[in-house]
Parts: C-alpha cells; sequence; structure tokens
C-alpha cells in the first residue's frame, strides 16, 4: 500500500485513516493471472475491508479506481457507508465514447487529462529511465484490467446501488466527458453529481483543494 499526495493531505487535514492500495500489477508488483477485472479487484477490496476489521468506509476511487468503487458498492457491504466516483470509467453511454487510451502517447494522455496541461503535464521522455519502465508497466497492466475502459455490463448493476454516491467531474476532461459523469449519476439511486469547472480527468492533481472539500463533508455526512 502507498499514500498519494493528495490521501496524505486528506488524512492530515481531516485527522482520518486514508488506505490506498496499489492495483496488483502496479508499481511492479505481482498480479495474479486470474485477477483481471475492476470487478475481480472490487471484491478483492472488500475482502481486505474484511480483513482489517474495517467500518463505516467511504471508498474513494478515481478513474479506473471509479470503475472499481462503482463495482463495490454495486457488491453491497456493511462495511461501506459512502462511494465517491472521481471521473470514473466503466459506464457505457451512446454519444459520448471514451478516448483510445491505448492509442495515446503519454504525452497525449497528459493533453486530455488536463484542464492546464501546460501546468500539469508531464513529459515523460524527461523522467528517469526507471520512471518511465515503471509507467509502461503500469499501462501494460491498465490494459489488462480496464481493456477499452467500458463494461456494457456495468450499467444494469448500478441502480441496485443502496449506499450514498457522489459522483464529482472534472468539466475540462477529455478522456470521458461530464456526460458521462450525468449517466453514472442518473443511473445510481440517490447520486449527486459535483463538476468542478476548473479540472480535467485529475481534480486530486489540479484541484486538490476543493476535492478535498467535496469528499470531506460528503464522508462526514455517511
Amino acid at each position: 500500500m502507498t499514500v498519494l499526495p493528495w490521501a496524505a493531505a486528506f488524512a492530515a487535514t481531516r485527522s482520518a485513516e486514508v488506505i490506498v492500495p496499489v492495483h496488483p500489477g502496479f508499481q511492479g508488483t505481482h498480479r495474479p493471472e486470474p485477477l483481471r477485472t475492476p470487478r475481480g479487484l472490487a471484491e478483492l477490496y472488500l475482502r481486505m475491508l474484511e480483513a482489517l476489521g474495517l467500518e463505516t468506509v467511504t471508498v474513494v476511487g478515481n478513474s479506473i479506481g471509479g470503475w472499481i468503487a462503482a463495482e463495490i458498492a454495486a457488491l453491497g457491504s456493511s462495511r461501506v457507508s459512502a462511494v465517491v466516483l472521481v471521473d470514473a470509467v466503466g459506464l457505457v453511454v451512446a454519444g459520448h465514447a471514451y478516448v483510445d487510451f491505448p492509442s495515446l502517447t503519454p504525452a497525449e494522455v497528459a493533453a486530455r487529462s488536463y484542464h492546464d496541461p501546460a501546468r500539469f503535464g508531464v513529459d515523460p521522455s524527461k523522467l528517469p529511465p526507471e520512471a518511465q519502465a515503471a509507467m509502461a508497466g503500469n499501462r501494460a497492466t491498465l490494459a489488462v484490467y480496464g481493456g477499452d475502459m467500458t463494461d456494457p455490463t456495468l450499467a444494469s448493476r448500478l441502480p441496485g446501488i443502496d449506499v450514498p454516491v457522489l459522483v464529482v467531474w472534472g468539466a475540462a476532461d477529455r478522456i470521458g466527458d461530464p456526460a458521462i459523469g450525468e449517466a453514472f449519476a442518473e443511473r445510481i439511486p440517490g447520486a449527486r453529481l459535483e463538476v468542478i469547472s476548473d479540472a480535467g480527468h485529475l481534480p486530486q492533481i489540479e484541484t486538490p483543494s476543493r476535492l478535498d472539500e467535496l469528499v470531506g463533508s460528503f464522508a462526514d455526512l455517511h
């Protein structure tokens, strides 16, 4: 497990315990061959919550992590009290396809991920070789879990979700546009949608304080 900068800051400011698991296969970790889908990861993380004896957990996921969080919500668990989907992928919405992620160069991914790519984008060619290798390995693993970043069956599971859900979307997301966020919120009973005007696909990097506010207030309610 690791703690990312936004998660670490959130834990410090909210006096919260934050756990950020590394998906098996990322950052050079081992991925068991049968573990190939976001739903499989959701089942794994629910077993982790049980093993740790955690209760009243707010699950937060971004991008494919948002897909995993949606699957966790759909599976149902008394240990999960709320779920936040941040620019999630996975849902098929007619006329609003995700970008063809595998065909994009890292620079093109950065250009589509930020409201202000010039400020927040990173040129992978300028990173140390080990960092470039880690990025390549992560992309290969992402292709296993995410495929084309959609699951046509996900929509059928969303109406059965019975925990509070907050959907957060960056208005400038060019990986999956805000209409997908609207579709998530429409399909999940009682879900609320919050759009961040000056963020793209990664609000935790561009607008961390705004995401902190949204997630913190939502978690406090539940």
